[in-house]
């Protein structure tokens, strides 16, 4: 007899293995979406004590994200989101400050600086820097030629 509650049947599709077996060779998902990938693959042939023993990982951690899979499938070994300040900069404010930044130039100027940006858009001037460079925006390097007032022949 066995100790503890009737373990759930875990049933995967053939499709959602595929998945799994690609995600637990990943190199360039973060680890922690491997490592749940492989206790999913593990809990198909071995009780949750074994996969936690062959992964080196407490055998709670095993139950989670096997419940989690049985109830939400692949969704369900993501991170689920968590709380925290909402953001202050909507998405109007960021429209207006890459329109600007790529479609108008200032009064009197040739490009947009980060100040003249954060005062047109009333968005703080940090705030400004880390949305040009988060969305590789350079508005001193737009598309503009110029010639040299240099002669080429003396």
């Amino acid at each position: 007899m066995s100790k503890g509650r009737p373990r759930v049947e875990l049933v995967v599709s053939e499709a959602d293995r595929d998945q799994l077996m690609s995600m637990s060779r990943s190199r360039s998902l973060p680890a922690s979406l491997v490592l749940r990938a492989k206790i999913v693959l593990g809990c198909m042939q071995q009780p949750n004590s074994e996969v936690a023993r062959a992964l080196n990982t407490h055998p709670a951690t095993v139950g989670k994200w096997r419940r989690r899979f049985i109830e939400a499938g692949l969704a369900g070994l993501h991170d689920e989101a968590r709380p925290g300040k909402p953001r202050s900069i909507n998405d109007e404010q960021l429209a207006e400050l890459i329109n600007k930044t790529l479609q108008s130039k200032p009064e009197g100027g040739t490009h947009w600086s980060v100040r003249d940006l954060a005062k047109q858009t009333q968005i703080s001037k940090s705030s400004v820097h880390r949305l040009l460079k988060l969305f590789s925006l350079q508005p001193h390097r737009q598309e503009t030629f110029k010639l040299s007032t240099e002669s080429v022949l003396h």
